[in-house]
């Protein structure tokens, strides 16, 4: 654990570090968002913050190298980890390349597409799905690089679409991987299984990547993090949670007992991106489905997700951003701690979590004085 907390820490700090000439070189190429309609920000502020992120995710794989414990892990941990930021950096050039030219719809999916499967032909993929009560199903060659390529391209899309208001796409990720890594540690160690395993390190990595970012990021926000950012955020997450699956043929917890607890730990694997994700995930389908009734294409930009109805709602930036880190922990680490721990204390840390988070949206605004 110390050993990862370090990585987490490397990682942070370089990140916060790049920062600095990230912000420098976005302006000096004109790589700036400039204040549209739908948009928050009052005034311009430059791209590249994904750039300082990969060079975070970059210096905490380097440490880890050097460290004793990770360093004698097994090859396939950093042949993972390897594909994983390779993959990376392929979707943050793409994104870089948006910043500054703003590429069309197809041609970015295309990038997306390219990255995603950069990672499947390097064994980060799907390769078999467990259903709670059968066996293990084994999966063909093209139904594991489909989903494989489905789920990747989902996360990245969705953290792309949620990245509308200053600090919140990076420290959803965030807490995505904190519960991650959580749940892949806690895993390893309950299988008696090596804890020197790929998701673990890349959540580390990731954790630390934005925890360095939103100090910059964070209102009102000094950069961006751009596509070339939310689109990386997306792939790292995913790719962790893929590397786990190959990792782990047999995923076992609470003796093999079969409860909900179980049924979760089989499951989480391919479903927590989406659990940490569901409020983006959620953003994503009613925009396409909004934008769909109306003749639009689902691609469209509108001012209508669901930061900008807090907004509309009586939150300020903060607040809102705040609000919906609380919804996300509550959905990403509800589903871990339900998977990992049983009986009343979990039930009623959940319950009370939800409670306040649901306070605090709905409830506080309408008890202030109106101004």
């Amino acid at each position: 654990m110390r050993e990862y907390l370090l990585v987490f820490l490397v990682a942070a700090v370089v990140s916060y570090l790049l920062c600095v000439v990230a912000r420098e070189l976005a302006m000096r190429l004109g790589a700036v968002a400039q204040v549209r309609d739908r948009d928050v920000h009052a005034v311009p502020i430059p791209y590249f913050g994904g750039v300082a992120m990969l060079g975070g995710l970059g210096a905490g794989l380097l440490i880890a190298h050097q460290l004793p414990f990770l360093s004698l892990s097994q090859p396939q941990i950093f042949h993972d980890a390897g594909v994983v930021l390779t993959g990376g950096a392929i979707i943050c050039a793409v994104g870089v390349l948006d910043d500054l030219i703003e590429l069309d719809a197809l041609t970015k999916l295309g990038g997306q597409v390219l990255a995603a499967g950069y990672l499947v032909l390097n064994g980060v993929q799907l390769y078999s799905l467990r259903v709670p009560g059968r066996d293990q199903i084994v999966l063909d060659s093209t139904q594991a690089v489909l989903f494989s390529i489905v789920l990747i391209v989902g996360t990245v899309n969705a953290i792309n679409f949620v990245d509308g208001l200053d600090g919140l796409a990076s420290g959803m990720v965030c807490i995505g991987a904190f519960a991650f890594f959580l749940f892949s540690y806690r895993l390893a160690d309950a299988n008696n299984e090596t804890l020197a395993i790929t998701a673990a390190l890349l959540c580390a990595c990731l954790a630390g990547a934005c925890v360095g970012f939103l100090p910059h990021n964070f209102y009102p926000a000094r950069i961006f993090m751009g596509d070339s950012g939310s689109m990386l955020l997306g792939l790292v997450l995913s790719g962790a949670t893929l590397s786990l699956t190959g990792q782990f043929a047999g995923l076992q917890l609470n003796g093999g007992t079969e409860t909900l607890g179980t049924t979760l730990v089989i499951l989480l694997p391919i479903l927590l991106p989406l659990a940490i994700l569901v409020v983006p995930f959620v953003d994503l389908v009613l925009a396409v489905v909004r934008r769909t009734r109306r003749g639009q294409m689902f691609y469209q930009p509108d001012k209508e997700h669901l930061h900008h109805r807090l907004l509309e709602f009586g939150h300020s930036q903060r607040k809102a951003v705040v609000i919906m880190w609380l919804w996300a922990g509550l959905i990403g680490f509800g589903a871990v701690l339900v998977s990992l721990y049983t009986g009343p204390a979990t039930v009623v840390v959940v319950a009370v979590w939800a409670a306040a988070t649901a306070i605090l949206t709905f409830v506080v605004p309408r008890l202030r004085s109106p101004v």
